[in-house]
């Protein structure tokens, strides 16, 4: 039997990340993944493939519709290779899972392939995929980082084939005449604008009165105005009450917010309402793991769970379903296990929407500081107003900074416009030193970026000061 200081269950960002901090630090540690690659949803399923396909359709996009005005002539039709585009976003996801192969061979971290459950407390049955039988690791520690998939509605059959969920709109054979989204997500908005940008009509129904909701309302406002230009269509407040497949044609039922039933049809249907814990499998009562009635498993400020020696970080336990949260739990737990003293602050934990423009938030929503009586101050600044958003031609958008209305600290920032993925970066530093609006707005920022309007929504939540409105 071989035995580890730290046997980590899940190879996604969460999970080996985990284990190369725990090898960095000097700990005998095994990765288990069921699967034949590694990385998890997000390197095979989900952030990376989702991301080449945006990218791809990003670029024909731009193909049909701006080359001409940049003097850029194309003769003849220009058209989407739809096998093509599926083959370079997989090419791109066997490059990134072979890198963290890479990573756990440079670290020395031996990796099983196969469905890792507990025997007990500090054993880990370890089913082979190849069919060999069953292999068994002893460890000091263990950590949970399974994930999670696709939530559904209870009333909804997913056939994989027209009633569909993420995975599958990755690796659909053609584009849609017509694709209903069901959730006004980040999901659902990333994938309705691939398809959107290939030909698609593409209706999104969300339940809440707007799209993004969990983001501060004038990100989601912005966002739709933008998405209705390129050709989306929204329907908010609709309560989703069936779904059926009929041939090659789907129909959804939904009540608007009077109460009166629409009727929506399409080729394909994208239900994206949120991803849940994946625990299946894992065996946890008998290590005494207490699982929540949602399949969420409760651990405490150091990530344990009731029982001492096991952790759990990720999609798994409380908070945002985001990858680069599962790493930095992923560094906790695993500096937590070595003896260090490691921190996480949740409330700096950024939220990224891919589409474009981009959407990216961090910190306090203008919602919650009006919810929770904090006095404050905005500062806002239109993507418009700079000469890199005029020259790019990516001119829809703003930066948000609200600050606290008596020390001036930052206290949220909210972006949409051009590569706001990449600045929200520039807040998130900010905020962990406690910056306030005047510290940014003193920083030079070089001449012509979309990072001058970081600069300039900070002098305007000083006073009035921003200089290009």
């Amino acid at each position: 039997m071989s035995t580890y200081d730290v046997v980590i269950i899940g190879s996604g960002p969460g999970g080996y990340v985990a284990a190369i901090r725990c090898a960095q630090l000097g700990l005998k540690t095994a990765i288990i993944e069921k699967y034949s690659t590694l990385g998890g949803t997000c390197l095979n399923v989900g952030c990376i493939p989702s991301k080449a396909l945006l990218d791809s359709s990003h670029h024909y996009d731009d193909a049909v519709k701006n080359f001409e005005e940049h003097g850029i002539e194309i003769s003849g039709d220009i058209k989407v290779n739809l096998e093509q585009m599926m083959s370079r976003k997989q090419a791109v996801v066997s490059q990134t899972c072979d890198g963290v192969k890479f990573l756990m061979d440079k670290n020395k971290i031996d990796v099983f392939q196969g469905v890792g459950s507990f025997k007990d407390a500090t054993h880990v049955n370890v089913e082979k995929t190849d069919g060999s039988g069953t292999e068994t690791l002893e460890a000091k520690n263990i950590i949970i980082a399974t994930g999670s998939k696709p939530a559904n509605l209870p009333f909804i059959k997913l056939d994989k084939e027209r009633v569909i969920t993420s995975t599958e709109a990755l690796k659909l054979k053609e584009i849609p005449k017509k694709m209903i989204v069901i959730g006004g997500g980040v999901i659902g908005l990333e994938l309705g604008q691939v398809y959107a940008r290939l030909g698609a009509e593409v209706t999104v129904v969300e339940y809440m009165d707007r799209i993004i909701p969990t983001m501060d309302a004038a990100l989601s406002k912005e966002l739709t105005k933008v998405l209705k230009k390129q050709g989306m269509k929204f329907n908010v407040s609709h309560k989703v009450k069936s779904v059926e497949r009929n041939g090659d044609n789907v129909i959804v039922k939904a009540d608007d917010k009077k109460g009166a039933e629409v009727e929506f049809e399409a080729d394909y249907c994208l239900v994206s309402v949120g991803r849940k814990p994946f625990t299946d499998g894992l065996n946890a009562e008998a290590a005494g793991v207490e699982i929540g009635d949602r399949g969420m498993i409760t651990v405490n400020d150091h990530l344990q769970t009731n029982v001492k020696n096991i952790y759990a970080i990720g999609d798994v336990v409380r908070g945002a379903m985001l990858a680069h949260k599962a790493e930095e739990e992923g560094t906790f737990v695993a500096e937590v296990i070595a003896g260090q003293k490691p921190h996480i602050d949740y409330n700096l934990i950024p939220g990224v929407v891919y589409t474009w423009p981009e959407v990216s938030a961090v910190g306090k929503t203008e919602e919650e500081l009006k919810e929770a009586g904090v006095k404050y101050k905005e500062g806002k600044f239109p993507m418009r107003a700079l000469g890199r958003s005029r020259a790019s031609g990516d001119t829809d958008g703003f930066v948000k900074i609200l600050t606290n209305a008596d020390t001036d600290e930052v206290l949220g920032v909210h972006m949409i416009g051009a590569r706001v993925a990449d600045l929200i970066t520039e807040a998130v530093t900010a905020m962990e030193f406690r910056a306030s609006a005047e510290d940014i707005a003193r920083m030079s920022h070089a001449h012509p970026t979309y990072a001058e309007a970081v600069k300039e929504a900070a002098m305007a939540a000083t006073g009035d000061r921003a200089m290009h409105i």
